[in-house]
């Protein structure tokens, strides 16, 4: 059983902070890491393979530091985002190499293992070049198999792939974890995560927002407050019931001209604090009055605004 630490761990470029003081445990399992593009995601993967140095703080897989680990290289698994690969080998050469490059006893049988684990067996004597983007991916997924690590790192490891792909990668993730594995996958879609992640690590601009299981997330997400767009047939009846209501803190009054007093409103700007309440009420409010509803709409469901409220909250 393996487990990745990092305490206090920031990371920059330049002027750039890409991570910010993150201290998490990658235990045993299959681990969601989630967050809006530029997170910093991929920059804690790397630091965890032991590819990138932290600036402080420290990345331990067992106790033992990752950076420039060549011994850790041999228990751990990567698959990078970047598609960058050698396109003038075929699939079995680039997969055997990195059998060899183990030192593996039996290379050749290791890397038809992988391959058949990833379903790239028919197209292993293609040049890498002619594969999809799902293709490259699953080949990438072959290559840091062969070696039958005990950590599997994976930065965004769906992208490009076919919703048969991703179903058979999800199974095989799932199986990795029950065995055992560590197991890290980043991704900025929260159902793709829900579906095999058994813990979740939540990065907002290069901080650690939170973590927790599924529920626990979508929990902390429904619970934020919510801005919607209201557009009715009585804009203004519906704001004075709105503005009563415990479920809302804040309706504005939108018009084509904010700065002239009296114009038509052409709509609402709520802010909802008690989620579950206010879409029982709503349609209450609007029925009880006569009031048709033309547009509800969510104002700000962004991944980086949904996301942002876990590190202000």
């Amino acid at each position: 059983m393996s487990a990745i630490v990092l305490s206090n761990v920031s990371r920059w470029f330049g002027n750039v902070v890409a991570v910010n003081d993150v201290t998490m445990t990658i235990g045993p399992g299959v681990t969601g890491l989630l967050g809006p593009n530029g997170a910093g995601k991929s920059t804690l993967i790397h630091m965890m393979g032991g590819f990138l140095a932290p600036s402080t703080g420290s990345v331990t897989l067992d106790d033992e530091p990752t950076w420039r680990n060549e011994r850790l290289y041999r228990r751990i698994g990567l698959v990078p985002e970047r598609e960058a690969m050698y396109d003038v080998v075929t699939g079995w050469e680039f997969v055997l190499a990195n059998a060899r490059l183990h030192r593996l006893p039996d290379p050749a049988g290791a890397a038809r293992t992988a391959l058949a684990t990833v379903e790239m067996t028919n197209a292993r004597d293609r040049q890498i070049a002619t594969y999809s983007k799902g293709m490259k991916q699953r080949i990438k997924m072959a290559s840091a198999l062969v070696h039958d690590p005990p950590v599997l790192l994976l930065d965004e490891p769906f992208n490009g792939m076919d919703p048969r792909q991703r179903l058979s990668l999800m199974d095989l993730l799932h199986t990795m974890g029950e065995q055992g594995r560590t197991v890290l996958f980043s991704s900025h879609i929260l159902e793709e995560v829900e579906q095999i992640a058994g813990s979740i690590q939540v990065m907002v601009a290069g901080r650690h927002a939170a973590s927790g299981d599924f529920r626990e997330i979508r929990r902390l997400m429904t619970e934020r407050p919510h801005q919607y767009t209201i557009r009715s047939s009585d804009d203004r009846a519906l704001a004075s019931m709105l503005i009563a209501d415990a479920s809302t803190q804040g309706v504005q009054v939108l018009t084509q001209n904010t700065k002239t007093p009296g114009t038509d409103p052409e709509g609402l700007r709520v802010q909802a604090v008690d989620f579950a309440r206010f879409v029982r009420v709503l349609p209450w409010y609007a029925r009880e009055r006569g009031i048709r509803l033309f547009e509800v709409s969510p104002a700000d469901e962004s991944l980086e605004s949904v996301f942002s409220y876990l590190v202000t909250r």
